[in-house]
């Protein structure tokens, strides 16, 4: 609804605004409102008939489409950038995840950390055209600019996209402890066996990550991988090969069964990912990156309010022994 508002100029200058009306304005429950109808999946062109009816007689104004579009416009490059620009100094992350996917035909790449209490917080994104490892490059420098600490080494999570392995390679060096997602090498192994055969490498493969020691796995997998190579399918004996290694660090570790699980996969950014493309699942039409950006840094928000601290979270500071361990052993060998 419209209201009056009192205009005052100033003696020197233009025309003044009144403290009592910049009050106003801040405590105006609409964009709020707005957002929440939005994430609630009401589309703009259908926005003002999800009011509550408004007195008869009375002018109004903001609820028609081109406004809403407006304030989403405004509303949401402001938080993005604050959200995304925000020091990250303070910060204790026992791990971290890194995966690309496609969202809105558009590949995103983003990192999420895990803090010693168990929190996840969303640290950053980057939109490229494919998982590149010069866009990778700069969303870690990008970290570290903004105060992001790793003194120690880290266990990372990826999904063995190779620009993402030589980013952390070339950032990080040997602080960055690589776990390779297991349900990823899974899928990859899918594409290159025949249907007939999916179910005995699934189970296979299900069996090795589940074996109680390291090298237990590795010789099931490799094991696997012969089994390929001998029934004719190359492809994938050479995919098993492949950073197999770096699919068994949460073995090598140690780690208890819970936190195994959890740090094995992606999954924690995949399901992310899914309420991203909820949140953007009424667009029809993308017009630029900048737009792509602001829908899928919404998407984020969104799914940090949602977040939930891990399982088992008190048994982290094992995470941090089992990687200092694994330092010194290699330095003793």
């Amino acid at each position: 609804m419209q209201v009056r508002r009192p205009r005052v100029r100033q003696t020197i200058g233009g025309e003044a605004t009144l403290p009592s009306v910049a009050v106003f304005r801040d405590r105006d429950p609409l964009t709020a409102r707005m957002m929440q109808q939005l994430l609630a999946g009401v589309s703009a062109r259908h926005y003002e008939g999800s009011l509550e009816a408004r007195p008869s007689g009375r002018p109004t104004r903001g609820s028609s489409k081109s406004a809403v579009s407006r304030a989403v416009v405004r509303r949401t490059r402001q938080q993005l950038h604050e959200y995304l620009a925000r020091r990250l100094d303070g910060l204790e992350m026992m791990a971290l995840f890194m995966d690309g996917v496609v969202v809105a035909q558009q590949t995103v790449i983003v990192v999420l950390g895990i803090t010693r209490d168990g929190s996840k917080v969303p640290l950053g994104l980057r939109l490229g055209s494919t998982e590149n490892a010069v866009v990778c490059t700069e969303l870690l420098q990008d970290l570290l600019a903004r105060g992001l600490t790793l003194d120690e080494r880290v266990l990372w999570v990826i999904d063995g996209g190779k620009g993402l392995r030589k980013a952390l390679g070339d950032v990080f060096g040997d602080a960055a402890v690589i776990q390779r997602c297991q349900l990823h090498k899974a899928r990859n192994l899918d594409a290159l066996v025949p249907q007939a055969r999916q179910a005995y490498v699934r189970t296979s493969l299900r069996r090795a990550y589940r074996a109680p020691s390291a090298a237990g796995a590795r010789r099931q997998l490799t094991a696997l991988a012969t089994w390929l190579e001998r029934n004719g399918h190359a492809d994938a004996a050479a995919s098993m090969r492949e950073g197999l290694e770096e699919t068994l660090t949460v073995l090598k570790l140690g780690l208890p069964p819970t936190l195994r699980r959890f740090f094995a996969t992606t999954n924690c950014i995949e399901n992310l990912i899914g309420t991203v493309r909820h949140v953007t699942r009424n667009i029809k039409r993308w017009r630029d990156g900048d737009m792509r950006r602001r829908w899928i840094g919404l998407g984020l928000l969104r799914a940090a309010e949602r977040f939930r601290r891990i399982k088992r979270h008190r048994e982290l500071d094992g995470l941090v022994t089992a990687l200092s361990a694994a330092k010194l052993a290699e330095r003793a060998a």
